[in-house]
């Protein structure tokens, strides 16, 4: 089972959800003018499996993913359309945001 780092927080009205493969953490990617980097502050929630992370989503407003693990399952999930879907340095990103 993949493992993942997931961190829910409140933040004002928003219920903020990160998720990225436990793998990313700690790294920054660069691609062109972007630079993105996986902080261990805004991501590590703590180490759970991406199905458990991708079960939080439906208590979050606005979720900030990356990773191949945790956004595929997302896509599974029905929570993802993989049009929406930015890849920095040949690794996902996606956000949603439920308004």
């Amino acid at each position: 089972m993949q493992e993942v780092y997931a961190k829910l927080q409140k933040n004002g009205k928003d219920t903020v959800l990160t998720i990225c493969d436990a793998e990313l953490l700690g790294q920054t990617l660069q691609e062109g003018k972007i630079t993105f980097k996986i902080k261990d502050e805004f991501y590590n929630g703590g180490k759970t499996t991406v199905d458990e992370a991708v079960n939080m989503i439906k208590n979050a407003t606005i979720v900030n993913l990356v990773g191949k693990h945790c956004i595929e399952k997302a896509i599974q999930n029905g929570h993802i359309h993989p049009d929406a879907i930015l890849t920095i340095n040949s690794v996902p990103h996606a956000q949603i945001m439920k308004l």
